[in-house]
């Protein structure tokens, strides 16, 4: 950066510039996502499957049009894992048990989803019965959904 006539301040701040955008370019770009592409190798979303270590585990997916795909599932009692995978190129979601709304509290969430990211989440269902969930940013926009356990 010599040259740029720039005083040791100003070149600082012109390097860090460019490793900010640097790394900013390699969050965003084109093409699938490894979430994406994970969402569509798997089983089918919303499917629930058996984990070699007994866990159930399901797959949903959100996206910009403010839904969860699908948005009704159904476990056994016992430990759940829950991926959600956010499709979406611009919105960023949550995913949460709508508190109150189930026969027994389930405290796992995922608080933040930003656009081509997955996260999951670990719990055990115990009581039976249909416990609503939502993303509770866009709970104005109708983002519900419904995890049955069944008994």
């Amino acid at each position: 950066m010599k040259g740029l006539g720039l005083p040791r301040r100003g070149r600082a701040l012109l390097a860090g510039g460019v490793l900010i955008a640097t790394v900013l370019t390699g969050c965003g770009g084109g093409g699938p996502t490894a979430g994406q592409e994970a969402a569509s190798s798997g089983p089918a979303l919303g499917a629930v499957t058996t984990a070699p270590d007994g866990v159930q585990e399901v797959t949903l997916q959100t996206q910009d049009d403010y839904v969860f795909t699908p948005d009704a599932f159904t476990v056994a009692p016992g430990p759940v894992r829950l991926t959600v995978v956010n499709v979406a190129e611009q919105t960023t979601h949550n995913f949460r048990f709508t508190p109150d709304d189930g026969p027994a509290p389930i405290g796992a969430e995922i608080p933040l989803l930003t656009p081509g990211e997955t996260r999951t989440i670990e719990f055990t269902a115990t009581a039976t019965g249909d416990y609503g969930f939502e993303c509770s940013f866009h709970t104005q926009l109708q983002q519900f959904g419904t995890m049955t356990v069944s008994g």
